[in-house]
């Protein structure tokens, strides 16, 4: 399992958003403070308040517009991708935070959430997921 926790300035817009996207909210996680968005039975986020956020750190909260990381998730499809993105953009967040990629075998997109925290849902051929990447992209 893995748990991505992420700062954020307005928790009721920031779970609105990822529930917008798709991500469904566990209510055993969620108070004032904090809310669980849950995208698989693997993948959860917790979007945390700034105040629940600087207790357990006191390294500085980045800015919008810095980029700190950057969470990849693998989609079904090249359609969903582009459906992710859009509603991003539509849900308060930035669509094409950064160009589109294609690679023929791979496609992504990116988008900022209402905090900067940029996401990038990609699709890749279930054949190169196998293989690996045609030669000429490792070139």
């Amino acid at each position: 399992m893995i748990f991505i926790n992420l700062p954020v300035a307005d928790l009721p817009r920031s779970m609105a958003f990822y529930a917008a996207l798709g991500f469904t909210n566990e209510p055993k996680f969620t108070d004032e403070t904090a809310a669980c968005m849950v995208w698989s039975e693997t993948i959860y986020v917790m979007l945390l308040t700034h105040a629940k956020w600087q207790s357990f750190t006191d390294r500085p909260i980045t800015t919008d517009g810095s980029s700190a990381l950057r969470l990849c998730l693998s989609l079904e499809s090249r359609e969903a991708v582009e459906t992710m993105n859009r509603v991003a953009g539509e849900s308060g967040g930035t669509a094409d935070a950064d160009p589109a990629t294609d690679y023929g075998f791979m496609t992504t997109r990116s988008f900022a959430d209402p905090d900067g925290h940029i996401w990038e849902p990609m699709w890749m051929d279930p054949a190169a997921a196998e293989q690996g990447p045609p030669a000429e992209v490792n070139a």
